[in-house]
Formats: C-alpha cells, structure tokens, sequence
C-alpha cells in the first residue's frame, strides 16, 4: 500500500514540477509586467506543493521525485521553437499555461479516486484546490 501511495504522489510531484517549470518559462516570454508577475506567483504556488508532496513521500519512508516528466520537458521544448519561430502573444501563452492545468487537474482528480490514506487524500485534496484556482486565474488572465 505504502508503494502505490508513493508512486501516486510522485506522479503528483512530477505534475507539480512540471507546472512550476511551465510557468517559469511562460513567464519569462511573457510580455507584460503583470501577466509575468502572475506566472511567477503560480510558479511559486507550484514550488511550494511539490515540496509539500515530497516531504510527506519522505514521511512515508520513500523517495520523492526531484525533476518534472519527460512529456512536460517536451512541452516547454516545443514552446521554445514556436517562440524562436514568431513572437508569442501573452494571450497564447496563457492558452498554453491552461491546458497545462488542464492535464495537472486530471491528475490530481484520478489521484483523490485512489485508495489513499485520509492524511494523504486531505493534502492532495488541498493542493487540487490550488490548481483549480491557478486554472481560474489562468483563465481570468487570458479573458482580459
């Protein structure tokens, strides 16, 4: 039982990281101040569960993942070249930072459908709270 909770919130650590990761680099092609301002918050917001998620790995005796997945390294790549090969629009970015979150919430929401310890299903709980609301701020930014 102990391995499978593990590897659930290793996936969750990789999402994580591949969130902060994503919008790091959103935030660093982004145009305007507040635009980068706000990526740079939601970075932060992600940094902060990824530490949350490996510290409570370590609690359960595991080793926590420390880099993001090999599709979300894909990902930022391919931002990359459609950076280099036109300017990017802050309204394009964000489309690209919401269907991130889109991929990150349905991690999390098979996670809270596992058979998890109540600690464990509370802190994942709480950290889905947290994407939903980077996805809304994500969407409010994009709207604007």
């Amino acid at each position: 039982m102990t391995t499978n909770v593990i590897g659930v919130l290793n996936d969750l650590i990789e999402m994580s990281r591949d969130g902060e990761r994503g919008y790091m680099k959103a935030a660093q092609d982004a145009h305007h101040v507040s635009v980068k301002e706000a990526l740079l918050e939601i970075a932060d917001h992600c940094s902060k569960g990824v530490r949350e998620l490996q510290d409570r790995v370590l609690d359960l005796g595991g080793i926590p993942e420390s880099g993001g997945s090999v599709a979300g390294a894909l990902h930022r790549g391919w931002l990359d070249v459609k950076t280099v090969l036109g300017s990017r629009t802050d309204h394009a970015i964000l489309v690209d930072c919401e269907r991130g979150e889109d991929v990150t919430k349905k991690h999390f929401r098979d996670a809270l459908k596992k058979d998890l310890p109540a600690d464990v299903l509370a802190l994942v709980g709480r950290l889905y709270q947290s994407v939903l609301q980077n996805h809304a701020r994500i969407r409010v930014l994009r709207d604007q």
